[in-house]
């Protein structure tokens, strides 16, 4: 596999959303409400909610979860203040890693991100460490079954994306952050089945791993995501598919 993206591919292939439906609702309530709270309840004028939206309907989320979370962030009802923090450091073999966390106490979250850390051979770091490795963007994943590179390069280059790649048996639009919910309504208006969008930090670069590093790296991966206050968690690590389907078996 790719590095381009790589946990987002990887967490999606698997299914994990759906095998943790209950903690991806929690964390995308989390989202709605701070992105209410510093942008507004309307979606209309606040990209970073809609994308949110987006997101819980994909996952299947009641509208009236929704609601009660957008009214949260914006004080029509009460609720827990969430503070926005990103940590930043190293996994096995020096991959970099950006976690992006939404927490009610940031002494706990550190200190439990920390151990996480620790407990993989990794370390963290300071502000700042890794994040210049990083770059925003955001990708709009379509099912392939249908469609031909062509058609979808035409209406990507039309709506301004600045990339189409095949991954296995989809393509993989890629897009300036300003761009993204253009795209992705372009590619909805079309009726293509959309895999997964989301606004993402890609690499510039990657660390390959196999063995056992790569195996400390996927247990680390899933610790982190598995954390309630953990939104996001990208890395730079690149492992084949013949590594991941070893690790798997």
């Amino acid at each position: 596999m790719s590095g381009h993206n790589k946990w987002s591919t990887i967490k999606h292939k698997k299914g994990a959303v759906d095998a943790k439906r209950g903690k991806t609702f929690s964390k995308l309530i989390k989202e709605i409400s701070i992105a209410s709270r510093t942008g507004g309840g309307d979606p209309d004028g606040n990209p970073r909610l809609r994308t949110a939206i987006n997101a819980a309907r994909a996952a299947n989320m009641p509208k009236d979860n929704v609601d009660r979370a957008i009214k949260r962030g914006t004080g029509e009802i009460e609720g827990v203040s969430y503070e926005e923090i990103i940590y930043e450091g190293y996994g096995p073999g020096g991959v970099a890693l950006l976690v992006e966390a939404l927490t009610d106490n940031k002494n706990r979250t550190v200190a439990e991100v920390r151990h996480i850390f620790d407990k993989y051979t990794g370390n963290l770091g300071e502000s700042g460490c890794v994040a210049w490795i990083f770059e925003k963007k955001g990708i709009v994943v379509v099912s392939a079954s249908g469609l031909n590179e062509d058609v979808v390069m035409e209406l990507a280059l039309e709506v301004g994306a600045q990339d189409v790649r095949m991954e296995g048996d989809t393509f993989e639009i890629t897009t300036e952050p300003g761009d993204f919910e253009a795209v992705r309504q372009a590619v909805e208006d079309k009726r293509w089945k959309i895999e997964w969008a989301e606004s993402t930090m890609i690499p510039q670069n990657t660390v390959k791993l196999d063995g056992k590093k790569a195996e400390q790296m996927l247990k680390m991966m899933d610790a982190l995501d598995d954390h309630d206050d953990l939104q996001r968690v990208f890395a730079n690590f690149d492992i084949s598919e013949d590594e991941m389907m070893k690790i798997s078996a």
